[in-house]
């Protein structure tokens, strides 16, 4: 069961994912947040009330700090998919997400054997060779401002927001389940919170950026957040029914579906070094997931 609702939770959030990527395209990251976040919101808030469980202060702080980490790694990873093609976004992201929950759970007792570990140490290299981009007029740029292209990068910002994913991962686990699906909801209020104080700075300085607009993009918005709640909840109830090391790296199985779809609607295409970091990732997450 713990495998079913985790490939599930992928399939969930690859899609989501692949929505949310192509809004962003025509409007800015922190705009279709603004659509998401709150439909998400009211997913989760239904499905609590209708799973039973009622809510409680310990869980439920759990999930909001849990929250405010996924918003930022919401964020973050809309803005890496305005900066770079999701076929490495994607992937860069997931891998990162996946290596801090493995490690917390070895941490916390859990036992992995060796063709585990080597799983872990190959999604590392990975990391390193997905997000290598040839871009030769770096070389001369002035060093401030290669640095700020450097963290500005799509790669760059997809590691970061995986770190904020694993985190996540790891909250919703110390969360546990005895109050149905409320943690989630408190994850959601956080992830709520993150978004309306990034709109309101950026209002502060002079706007958030082109809006979602016309029908088909509001509506593509809307999806990929109900989808991204139920991946939430899908998750959670796979993390709660087995190990965390296990649940985190098969959910984090999600940039196939988001690489895959990227493919077929817009031809996106991968240097050969980032293909083999690709293979390199495959290997990586197969290790994990046999082991």
């Amino acid at each position: 069961m713990v495998t079913v609702l985790a490939l599930s939770a992928a399939l969930a959030y690859g899609v989501a994912d692949f929505l949310g990527g192509a809004v962003t395209r025509k409007a800015a990251a922190i705009r279709v947040l603004s659509w998401c976040v709150p439909i998400g919101l009211g997913v989760v808030l239904v499905s609590a009330l209708l799973s039973g469980g009622s809510p409680s202060p310990g869980p439920m702080t759990w999930g909001f700090v849990a929250g405010l980490c996924g918003g930022a790694g919401l964020m973050t990873f809309y803005r890496a998919l305005a900066r770079g093609p999701m076929s490495v976004v994607a992937p860069v992201s997931a891998l990162a997400a996946a290596i801090l929950p493995v490690a917390v759970g070895v941490a916390k007792g859990e036992r992995l054997d060796a063709s585990v570990l080597l799983g872990v140490l190959l999604c590392l290299v990975a990391i390193g060779l997905v997000s290598m981009e040839a871009d030769g007029r770096k070389a001369a740029a002035p060093v401030a401002d290669g640095w700020r292209r450097l963290l500005d990068s799509g790669p760059i910002m997809a590691g970061v927001s995986g770190m904020c994913f694993g985190i996540f991962f790891v909250l919703l686990k110390e969360a546990g389940d005895g109050t149905g699906l409320w943690p989630i909801v408190g994850a959601r209020v956080g992830n709520l919170v993150i978004v309306l104080v990034a709109l309101l700075v950026l209002a502060t300085r002079g706007g958030a950026g082109p809006r979602v607009s016309g029908r088909t993009l509001i509506g593509l918005a809307l999806l990929s957040g109900v989808l991204d709640a139920g991946a939430n909840v899908l998750y959670f109830l796979a993390v709660n029914q087995g190990l965390l090391s296990l649940a985190a790296v098969l959910t984090s199985l999600y940039p196939a579906i988001t690489v895959l779809l990227a493919r077929i609607a817009y031809s996106e295409r991968l240097r050969t070094v980032q293909r083999v970091g690709m293979a390199v990732a495959l290997a990586g997450v197969a290790l994990v997931t046999a082991g």
